[in-house]
């Protein structure tokens, strides 16, 4: 019998997450109240879950939602303080993430990742890796494939990629490998202070120890430090080449070359429009070897890897002039790692900035041609760039590429890193990427007009 069996759980939260927890827990033999301050319109479709005999209350939370609760699962996002969370520990119920009712079920090994930026594109070339050592292994987690789906599914390991706000809710969560991608200020509105945050991010490793294997970053102080106190055995990846006082996983020129006995191992090369996921694949490789997999499926399987939507890829090439779509670079730390895979490109940048210093964008300089700056940190990019590279305003995405376009070299980049997030014109980041790469396909047309 499954031990939620004839229990009652309220699952806070109906987006994706919640969704998938309500789902797990209905199929377990829990009877499952989902409760979401949005309304019904805005919710949407939720036969699904009716149908597996979840009860769906919209419109806000009340204190009687909890009554006769057993256990409240919190939907990714939603802040400790929020009011039902609140009324759960006046009660002394079990407040969980989706993450700890995912470990709960787990039947098989899995291994987890997290970071600032980057765990997106770590998570799927560690799960391409494993797949071509001839594991059955499937990326979930806070990619859009909740891991209390993927959980009840039979596969030989499940990668799961983790937020600070997953992390920061659980308990039981124990990884064979946990891997540390890097770490910068951000989300500091939701878990108040950089050192919470920090704090929540370690908690990948809590439950980790005799053979399981954490996996650091020794190029970022903040996060090596963090790494450094891992409970259980630690590898590390870097810039510099592996072997004796050098990372496990590292580098030489392009070659992505890793620690042997009888000196370095070839993994593969990263350049080109690769470039930008140097550390993503370093990353991945430490993880996979930790794993068990061998060289020449890590090699395969970063050779097989694209990265997802929005993360660095070449949308539209007109008149010599790539087009790279890196909307997902929503802080200053990302936008700063895709800027430097680049040279002589057009950056665009610009949105709601969520009180993040832009200046050490200024340290881009370099890779840089000119500068298109739009939204509301429009006025702090000028604070960054004035007097260090030529730049221009715009009010829309679509006028930003077409001065970015006017002011690229033949042949040339433009690349959108914005370093801030889309709300201030945008609902998400991925409205912004295709609204970029739509209009950066339709400049042929449009250049046609205008001339």
């Amino acid at each position: 019998m499954s031990a939620f069996e004839g229990r009652r759980a309220v699952v806070i939260g109906a987006g994706v997450a919640g969704r998938a927890a309500a789902e797990a827990l209905a199929a377990e033999g829990a009877r499952v109240v989902v409760t979401e301050r949005r309304d019904a319109d805005a919710v949407g479709d939720v036969s699904a879950l009716t149908s597996a005999g979840v009860e769906v209350r919209t419109g806000g939370h009340e204190p009687a939602d909890l009554d006769g609760a057993e256990v409240v699962v919190v939907s990714p996002g939603i802040p400790p303080d929020a009011p039902p969370v609140v009324w759960a520990r006046e009660r002394g119920i079990d407040v969980w993430g989706e993450l700890e009712l995912g470990a709960r079920l787990a039947r098989s090994p899995y291994l987890a990742v997290t970071g600032t930026n980057g765990k997106t594109t770590t998570t799927g070339m560690l799960a391409a890796c494993l797949r071509a050592g001839g594991i059955d292994a499937v990326a979930c987690g806070n990619i859009g494939f909740p891991f209390t789906t993927a959980v009840r599914a039979d596969h030989d390991a499940l990668v799961v990629e983790v937020s600070s706000f997953q992390l920061a809710v659980q308990e039981r969560f124990h990884p064979r490998v946990s891997v540390l991608v890097n770490l910068a200020p951000d989300h500091l509105d939701h878990h108040g202070s950089f050192e919470a945050y920090r704090d929540a991010k370690a908690a990948i490793y809590r439950e980790q120890g005799g053979d399981d294997v954490h996996v650091g970053n020794r190029d970022d102080p903040a996060a090596a430090a963090v790494s450094a106190a891992a409970p259980c055995e630690r590898r590390w990846f870097g810039r510099g080449m592996p072997g004796d006082g050098g990372p496990d996983v590292g580098y030489e020129g392009d070659s992505l070359l890793a620690r042997g006995a009888a000196g370095p191992v070839e993994l593969g090369t990263v350049d080109g429009e690769r470039a930008g996921h140097r550390e993503d694949a370093a990353a991945a490789a430490a993880a996979a070897l930790a794993y068990g997999v061998g060289p020449d499926a890590v090699r395969d399987g970063l050779a097989a890897f694209e990265p997802a939507a929005h993360r660095g890829e070449i949308v539209a090439e007109i008149d010599g002039v790539r087009f790279l779509d890196n909307s997902k670079a929503t802080n200053v730390h990302a936008a700063v790692a895709a800027i430097s895979a680049v040279h002589d490109a057009v950056l665009i940048a610009g949105g709601r900035a969520k009180g993040q210093d832009l200046s050490p964008l200024r340290a881009t300089v370099p890779h840089l041609r000119a500068v298109v700056a739009m939204g509301e940190a429009t006025p702090s990019l000028h604070e960054v760039f004035d007097g260090h590279v030529p730049l221009q305003d715009a009010v829309t995405i679509e006028e930003a590429v077409v001065v970015a376009f006017a002011a690229c070299a033949r042949p040339g980049i433009v690349l959108l890193a914005p370093a801030c997030a889309s709300w201030d014109q945008f609902a998400t980041y991925a409205e912004r990427g295709d609204r970029f790469a739509a209009a950066a396909r339709a400049l042929p047309a449009r250049v046609g007009a205008d001339g």
